[in-house]
């Protein structure tokens, strides 16, 4: 009776250490799965989806699986504070996301205080690592760097434009439009209309006409693909012969579908496309065979996680402190966007962006294909 007893308690003590031991890593995916920028939240969630399967199979984290939460921040801050809180509630540890700069900034205060990890792969808006905290980490590069390559461009190739710079007034959109701004303005460019607009503006006829009256040749976007296509469609219903010039927030090819065949030699910036390198035509192919296309951000949400787990590794822990240590000291880290080293704050070491046009291909359909 004893040996019985003493058996199933030591039976239960194995069980219960066993399961601490090999528990799921909990990673929420935080971005705007549904609302008008869910093409971005679909980029992140497929891409972080598929990393967990494809690190699983390998063994996991530290011999520990990854388990996918996922929280809907729409885009908006308030909710995405709310989409923090509930993942500190559920005991996650690793947040991929989230997509808005607006977004990630309030959202990494909570994370911050609750001892989670944020690897955004679209933020990037400078003030999200600047803030001195622990727990920011962004694979992409920030809109200091990518409004500098625009503004070098726009001044190289449209000496005598007049620049009409418009933005949506976010974190994301006017601090790109503003950095933008400031190298124009460095290389002795000065735009004719500078002016913010709403996110979820639908008609643009009237800053189409003071464009227009301005002669304004060029119209440089800080904002997103939904009122960028507008503007872009708008502009040429109007008769405004003039092209736009944006950032990574246009990179969907939702765009086209928007602005239609005016969206033919519109300009943006964003980093070297991943899905192009040769080694990672595998998985590429593997995200087509599933019926998902793995444009823009798919690849960078698939490297954040890659860095997770093998910062993890590194440190020889899955606290997230220690990765987060990690990842700034311990790289570079081999991933689907290449090797990876960041400093001190959370950036990449070697982010770099260049100058993408949108073109019709050879199937038909409008797309962003680099200038060389």
């Amino acid at each position: 009776m004893k040996k019985s007893l003493f058996s199933a308690v030591a039976m239960s003590a194995l069980v219960a250490f066993g399961g601490a031991a090999w528990a799921d890593i909990l990673v929420g995916v935080g971005g705007p799965l549904t609302g008008p920028n869910a093409a971005f939240g679909a980029q992140i969630q497929r891409g972080t989806e598929q990393a967990a399967a494809d690190i699983n199979a390998a063994g996991g984290i530290n011999g520990e699986m990854i388990k996918i939460v996922l929280g809907d921040d729409v885009s908006d801050a308030k909710q995405g504070v709310s989409v923090a809180n509930k993942f500190a509630a559920d005991g996650v540890k690793f947040v991929v996301g989230h997509f808005n700069s607006g977004v990630s900034i309030p959202a990494s205060e909570v994370y911050a205080e609750n001892g989670i990890l944020e690897v955004t792969p679209a933020a990037t808006n400078p003030v999200f690592t600047e803030r001195g905290l622990w727990n920011t980490i962004r694979v992409c590069g920030r809109d200091d760097q990518q409004g500098a390559v625009a503004g070098a461009y726009i001044a190289e190739k449209f000496k005598d434009a007049k620049v009409a710079i418009i933005h949506d007034k976010t974190p994301y959109g006017q601090g790109l439009a503003d950095e933008t701004r400031k190298a124009l303005g460095n290389a002795g460019v000065k735009e004719v209309i500078y002016e913010g607009v709403n996110t979820g503006d639908k008609d643009f006829s009237a800053l189409i006409s003071k464009m227009k009256e301005a002669g304004v040749t060029l119209i440089y976007w800080g904002g997103l693909h939904t009122e960028a296509g507008l503007i872009i469609r708008q502009s040429a219903e109007q008769g405004l012969k003039a092209p736009l010039f944006s950032g990574d927030g246009i990179v969907s090819n939702e765009l086209a579908s928007i602005a239609g065949d005016a969206v033919a030699g519109t300009y943006n910036t964003f980093g070297p496309d991943p899905s192009l390198k040769p080694e990672n035509k595998e998985l590429v192919d593997k995200f087509i065979k599933a019926g998902f296309t793995p444009e823009a951000y798919t690849l960078y949400s698939y490297a954040s996680l890659q860095i997770i787990a093998d910062a993890a590794k590194a440190a020889g822990s899955n606290d997230p402190q220690a990765v987060a240590e990690a990842i700034k000291s311990k790289g570079p880290f081999k991933t689907v966007l290449g090797e990876l080293s960041f400093d001190e704050k959370g950036d990449r070491t070697d982010a770099g962006y260049v100058v993408y046009q949108w073109e019709k291909g050879s199937d038909g359909k409008y797309t962003y294909v680099e200038l060389k």
